[in-house]
């Protein structure tokens, strides 16, 4: 481990080169892929999520929840604010930004208490929170009732700020997902608030881990102090987690500023290692008191000058921060969901690890717009990658919002665009 945190922090120093396999771009996919468009003329698709039996439910960021039936029958569920078409409105719910309607789950237990798991944001507080929000669906999946919000108090960013993105409602994270243990894990964001990362009480920039109810899970160990639904914590913006099939472990992908993209394997009470206040680790004043995108926010410079500047994983203030087992080669291009692919279908990547990214573009930086496969091994508990391959598409490049693996096998994707497609392997 010693070793791994080290060759790490060379890299975002820029002091390594790039030839190993757990962090280099290494040739592409031939297998065939099989292609289909399975919904289109959605308004930005947030997330979704399966039962064992087809039935997808679906976030639009700006519009709502809804459903797809087995027999491809769309039910409008719960809709943002005054939007139309929907049974039932959350008055309080709004988008801004990156904020609005985000992850969804279906409860491990929904066939007897039909529950279900949405996080959004909402105006009913004063700063406004993003919330997690439990409800129950009808039998015929035309309706949702019994709103409870477990979790109210993930920080919302209310106002303009001098940084790209500056706009209100950044870094939210977002992605809901139950572990293989049947608790429930919320990822969240820093609001470009320097003070949220390494804060023990305020909820963003955190991976929480929770009972159904919103309560600690009894097995959290953060520090002395931290509020106790807290697993990890010291993140910038989490949009993807994913569970090891095998081990169970909890892995996530995280955006990068201006430079290194993020694959981590969670440690129960485990720190990111991101602290973006300005005034300290050798940094001056900042704007509005936030270093997340110096030296130079505004125009390209090495992706590498500004890693030693801004770290994202600061190992010389937490000697003890959770490392990264992949950095996208140095560079941030929007890395988002993440699914393990699992089944014989997928041959040798039966068991790697799928992620999608948005695409960037900044100062030089290659769009990315893609999904890499990341393939890895365990050698006496430690997890690392072994190989990273990009996929071949049979689609246009997108930014993949969501990756999830259906109950059929195949890797279902919802991207920006409008669009939620289903990935099978061929022959």
């Amino acid at each position: 481990m010693a070793y791994q945190r080290a060759f790490v922090a060379s890299l975002l120093t820029g002091t390594a080169i790039l030839a190993s396999p757990a962090f280099a771009q290494v040739g592409m996919n031939t297998t065939s892929l099989q292609h289909e468009v399975v919904l289109d003329g959605l308004d930005s698709p947030w997330d979704i999520a399966f039962l064992d039996d087809g039935t997808m439910l679906f976030s639009e960021k700006c519009n709502g929840l809804s459903v797809r039936l087995p027999d491809g029958t769309v039910n409008a569920l719960y809709g943002m604010g005054d939007v139309d078409g929907y049974p039932s409105n959350g008055s309080d719910l709004f988008c801004e930004g990156q904020a609005g309607m985000m992850g969804v789950a279906f409860d491990p237990e929904f066939e007897t208490n039909r529950r279900i798991y949405v996080y959004a944001t909402s105006d009913m507080s004063d700063p406004h929170t993003n919330r997690l929000m439990r409800f129950t669906v009808n039998e015929d999946f035309t309706a949702v009732s019994n709103r409870v919000d477990i979790v109210d108090d993930v920080p919302y960013k209310m106002e303009d700020s001098d940084h790209p993105f500056g706009g209100p409602g950044a870094h939210n994270g977002g992605r809901v997902r139950f572990g293989p243990e049947g608790a429930l894990w919320l990822t969240t964001g820093d609001n470009h608030n320097p003070e949220i990362p390494q804060s023990p009480t305020l909820m963003g920039s955190k991976v929480l881990r929770i009972q159904t109810d919103g309560s600690a899970h009894p097995d959290n160990t953060p520090p002395e102090g931290f509020d106790k639904r807290t697993y990890t914590y010291g993140h910038r913006n989490v949009q993807g987690i994913a569970f090891h099939p095998e081990t169970g472990d909890a892995i996530i992908t995280e955006h990068g500023p201006w430079h290194s993209d993020e694959i981590t394997v969670l440690e129960n009470g485990g720190n990111g290692g991101w602290d973006p206040r300005d005034n300290m680790a050798g940094r001056g004043d900042c704007p509005d008191g936030y270093c997340g995108y110096m030296p130079n926010q505004d125009e390209g410079m090495n992706r590498f000058e500004r890693a030693s500047f801004m770290p994202m994983t600061d190992f010389e203030t937490y000697p003890d921060a959770m490392p990264p087992i992949w950095e996208n080669n140095g560079w941030s291009q929007g890395i988002s969901s993440a699914a393990f692919l699992e089944g014989e279908q997928w041959g040798e990547w039966d068991g790697a690890l799928a992620v999608g990214l948005l695409g960037i573009g900044f100062g030089g930086t290659p769009i990315g717009q893609r999904i890499d496969v990341i393939e890895l091994e365990t050698h006496e508990g430690e997890i690392s990658v072994r190989d990273v391959t990009e996929m071949t598409l049979p689609m246009p490049p997108a930014r993949f919002r969501s990756l999830v693996l259906g109950p059929d096998g195949s890797l279902y994707t919802a991207v920006d665009g409008g669009a939620v497609h289903k990935l099978t392997p061929g022959d």
